[in-house]
C-alpha cells in the first residue's frame, strides 16, 4: 500500500508541474542533432553577414570622396619630433608580465563572481574577531590586482622616461580621421599598412591610449572600492562614492579588456606573427623565430600559473600573509 498508492498523485504532480511550468527551456528540449544543425546556421549567418559588411565597406572605399579622403588620411599620424623608433627590452618583459598578471585577474576575478562556497577563508594577521575575513580566490584576486597595479605604475614611469609615450599618445587631432580611416580598411580586408616597428597606426594609438590611460585606471579604483583596503568607518567617502558604482563600472572593464586581448591577439597573427612576437618579446625588427618561441615559453608559464592556481597551492602563500582557514 505504501508504496503504490503515491504513484497516482505524484504522477499528477508531475504532469501539473510540467504544464505550469514555461521553465522548461526550449533549448534544453533538442537534441544534440538539432544543436549542431543550429551551431552551422549560425556560423554560416555570421560569415555572410561578415561578407556583406566587407563588400559594401569596399564599395564605399572605392568612391571618389571617399579615395580623396584615404589619400589625406591614410591611417596612420605622424610622430612627434624626436620619437623613439623600435621597442626596448624592457617594453617585451613588460608586457610578459602584463599578459601574465592580467589573466590570472580575469580568472580570478571570474571565480569571485560565481563561487557560493569557498573552499578557504583568509584572514589579515592584525584582524580582531575575524574583521577583513574573505575568500581564498578573493585574498587571490586583490593580491594578483596589487602586483598589477605595481607593475602599471613602472610601465607608466618608463614609458615616460624614455619617451616611448609619443607612440601610444593622441598628439594631433588628425589621428580621429585616420582612426576612422584604418578602420574602414580593416573592415574591408585592404588592411593598413603594418609597421609597429617604428608607429602603430591611428586606431592602435587609440586603443592603446584607451587601455592604459582609461581601462586601466578605472579597473584600478574600482577594484580599490571594493577591496579591504577600503575604509569601512567613512560615511561621507562612501556616500560621494558608493560600492554600486564601482560594480557597475568594474566588470564592464573586465569585458573591455578580453574583448581587447582577443583583437589585439588576433591581429597579431594575422599582420604578420613573426615580426610582430619578435617587436613584442625580442625587442628587434626581424622575421625569425626567436619571438615566437618566447612567445610560447611564456604561453606554457601562464598556462603552468593557471593550472597551478587552486586552493592547494594558494594556501600555503597566503598563510605566509595571514590566517587562512575553512
Amino acid at each position: 500500500m505504501l508504496t503504490s498508492e503515491p504513484v497516482q498523485p505524484v504522477a499528477r504532480t508531475a504532469e501539473a508541474s510540467a504544464a505550469s511550468q514555461p521553465a522548461t527551456r526550449w533549448y534544453a528540449a533538442l537534441t544534440r542533432g538539432q544543436w549542431a544543425a543550429a551551431s552551422v546556421v549560425g556560423i554560416l549567418a555570421i560569415i555572410g553577414a561578415a561578407t556583406i559588411v566587407v563588400q559594401l565597406t569596399r564599395w564605399f572605399l572605392g568612391l571618389g570622396f571617399m579615395q580623396d579622403f584615404l589619400a589625406t588620411y591614410p591611417g596612420e599620424t605622424p610622430l612627434p619630433e624626436g620619437a623613439p623608433v623600435g621597442l626596448p627590452a624592457w617594453l617585451g618583459w613588460q608586457h610578459f608580465f602584463n599578459v601574465f598578471l592580467i589573466v590570472l585577474i580575469i580568472r580570478s576575478g571570474l571565480q569571485v563572481r560565481t563561487e557560493r562556497r569557498p573552499a578557504a577563508y583568509w584572514t589579515p594577521r592584525w584582524s580582531k574577531g575575524g574583521q577583513g575575513k574573505i575568500s581564498l580566490n578573493l585574498w587571490f584576486h586583490q593580491s594578483l590586482d596589487i602586483l598589477w597595479l605595481v607593475n602599471g605604475v613602472i610601465f607608466v614611469v618608463l614609458l615616460f622616461a624614455t619617451g616611448q609615450w609619443m607612440r601610444v599618445v593622441p598628439t594631433s587631432w588628425e589621428i580621429i580621421p585616420n582612426a576612422v580611416s584604418a578602420g574602414l580598411q580593416y573592415l574591408s580586408l585592404d588592411w593598413p599598412l603594418e609597421n609597429g616597428w617604428v608607429n602603430y597606426n591611428s586606431l592602435q594609438v587609440l586603443a592603446y591610449f584607451a587601455t592604459i590611460f582609461i581601462a586601466a585606471p578605472l579597473a584600478a579604483v574600482t577594484g580599490v572600492r571594493m577591496s579591504g583596503l577600503w575604509p569601512k568607518n567613512a560615511p561621507a567617502l562612501n556616500r560621494s562614492y558608493p560600492v554600486e558604482w564601482a560594480r557597475a563600472v568594474h566588470f564592464p572593464v573586465m569585458l573591455y579588456f578580453v574583448a581587447f586581448i582577443v583583437v589585439h591577439v588576433t591581429l597579431v597573427f594575422l599582420t604578420g606573427a613573426l615580426r610582430n612576437l619578435n617587436h613584442m618579446y625580442a625587442a628587434q625588427d626581424a622575421e625569425g623565430w626567436l619571438g615566437f618561441w618566447i612567445f610560447v615559453a611564456s604561453l606554457v608559464v601562464i598556462a603552468a600559473a593557471w593550472i597551478a592556481a587552486r586552493p592547494s597551492v594558494l594556501a600555503p602563500i597566503a598563510a605566509v600573509f595571514g590566517k587562512v582557514g575553512r
